[in-house]
C-alpha cells in the first residue's frame, strides 16, 4: 500500500534512521526515501549507510506537504479531478448541512463538470462563501400549517363512511 502523505509525527527528532528504517516507518519503498534524498533530504554524511537525522526528516516532510498545499479562497471549492481551486459553474453552489454546525458546499466545476465539495462551519460560512450565490436548504413546512390535504388521507372515503354513519 502507498502512502500518499507520510505522517511526519511517526518520526523521533532525536533519532537517526536508515533508508530501510525511514521506508519501514512510513510503509513505503526504499527507492521513495532514496528519492527524497536526492531532492534535498539532509544526510548525516556520504558515507554507508546513509543516516538521516530525525529532525531533518520531520522538516523535511513539512516542507513538503506544505508546498503541496492548494488552500481555498473565499468563494472557491478544491476540484479532485483537477487538482486546484476553482469558483463553481455560474458562481453557484448548494451547503448541503451533516451536523447543526457542519455541512459541505456543493457546486459544479466549470472545466471539467464534475461535482466539488468544501467542508464549511455553518458560523464561518459567510467568510467561505464569498460572491458565491448560495443556496440554503429550506425547513419543510408542518403538515398543520398546510393548506394542502396531506397525500396520505383518502378524503372520499372518509366522506362515504361518514355519510354511512349519518344514515
Amino acid at each position: 500500500m502507498r502512502k500518499r502523505h507520510p505522517n511526519h509525527r511517526l518520526a523521533k527528532i532525536h533519532r537517526n534512521y536508515t533508508v530501510d528504517e525511514v521506508a519501514g516507518l512510513f510503509g513505503i519503498h526504499k527507492n521513495t526515501v532514496r528519492e527524497w534524498v536526492k531532492r534535498g533530504l539532509p544526510t548525516s554524511d556520504d558515507r554507508r549507510p546513509m543516516l538521516i537525522l530525525g529532525s531533518e526528516l520531520v522538516t523535511f516532510l513539512r516542507a513538503k506537504r506544505e508546498k503541496n498545499k492548494r488552500t481555498c479562497k473565499p468563494g472557491e471549492i478544491y476540484c479532485v479531478r483537477c487538482r486546484a481551486p476553482k469558483s463553481p459553474a455560474g458562481q453557484m453552489a448548494d451547503y448541503m448541512p451533516l451536523t447543526q454546525t457542519q455541512g459541505n458546499l456543493v457546486g459544479i466545476c466549470p472545466d471539467c463538470e464534475t461535482m466539488i465539495f468544501r467542508r464549511a462551519s455553518l458560523a464561518k460560512l459567510a467568510l467561505v462563501r464569498g460572491k458565491l450565490d448560495l443556496r440554503l436548504p429550506q425547513a419543510l413546512q408542518h403538515i398543520v400549517e398546510s393548506a394542502e390535504p396531506s397525500v396520505n388521507s383518502d378524503f372520499a372515503k372518509d366522506a362515504r363512511d361518514h355519510g354511512d354513519a349519518q344514515r
